[in-house]
């Protein structure tokens, strides 16, 4: 089966996002591309800013201020973002109340609680979007003003919005997570309202693709204290995941059976 061009260079981002960094020798054999091709697609990423490389070593660049479109993350770890959703979904049940924050990976897990007799609060035009016509989905989406870049609201209205909640779970993504710090954003308004949902929930729900796994970004939206959980793939560094786990977060992880769930903590024991 012929690999595109778009597919390999999004391969080779993938394992160094995964590495933290990589050598020529390591990519051929995980990418299964040439010398002359690989040095090509790394000079080209590079160039664009989604790598650094010099010296034959691909590193992972930190772009702490940039984030990417909506489009662009919806690109990204696809089949592995659907397996996250799909785990995160068989933690509501019928009754509840969640709060879903704006994301790729949220929009993935609320298409999947459709058929769930629940009421949903979100600052995501597409979550809301997604579950209008669910007949027994009460959905509940905050004002303020809409950013374009993540089709979500933001701002004093969007916060405001949550304040008096208290739902039993709040599902929130970001652009990156580390055991130090926790979930991060470039966007300070996104950042606030993201801290409005995590304040309204009993337990907070991290749904975090290996992409994202280590990753860092400029400002902190949810400590890794304030955590409850992180539902992530295979794909994560198994010593970042278990980091998590020493930090006492429980880790889900999907996509490899004997790995797939892990004891609920005090008080998701319901969900069990």
């Amino acid at each position: 089966m012929s690999v595109t061009k778009a597919e390999r260079q999004q391969r080779i981002v993938e394992v160094v996002q995964r590495r933290g960094e990589a050598r020529l020798a390591d990519l051929e054999s995980d990418v299964a591309a040439s010398a002359v091709t690989l040095r090509r697609d790394l000079r080209e990423l590079a160039a664009h800013g989604r790598i650094s490389y010099a010296r034959g070593v691909a590193r992972v660049r930190t772009r702490h201020t940039l984030e990417p479109s909506f489009h662009e993350k919806s690109q990204v770890a696809m089949r592995e973002k659907a397996l996250i959703a799909r785990a995160a979904a068989d933690l509501v049940l019928d009754g509840d109340a969640v709060i879903i924050g704006a994301g790729t990976t949220t929009l993935e897990f609320a298409a999947r609680l459709a058929g769930k007799s629940i009421q949903v609060w979100t600052n995501s035009i597409l979550v809301a979007e997604a579950l209008a016509d669910a007949e027994r989905v009460d959905v509940h989406l905050a004002g303020g003003e809409v950013r374009g870049h993540t089709r979500a609201l933001v701002g004093s209205r969007a916060e405001r919005f949550f304040a008096g909640l208290r739902a039993p779970f709040a599902f929130l993504s970001g652009n990156g997570f580390t055991v130090e710090r926790g979930l991060t954003t470039p966007n300070a308004r996104v950042a606030e309202v993201d801290r409005a949902m995590a304040a309204s929930a009993a337990e907070v729900v991290a749904l975090v693709d290996h992409t994202k796994m280590g990753a860092d970004s400029l400002i902190t939206t949810v400590p890794t204290a304030h955590l409850s959980r992180i539902i992530t793939d295979d794909g994560a560094s198994q010593a970042l995941v278990e980091r998590g786990r020493r930090a006492g977060l429980v880790v889900d992880v999907v996509g490899a059976p004997e790995r797939r769930r892990e004891p609920a903590r005090e008080g998701a024991a319901r969900r069990e």
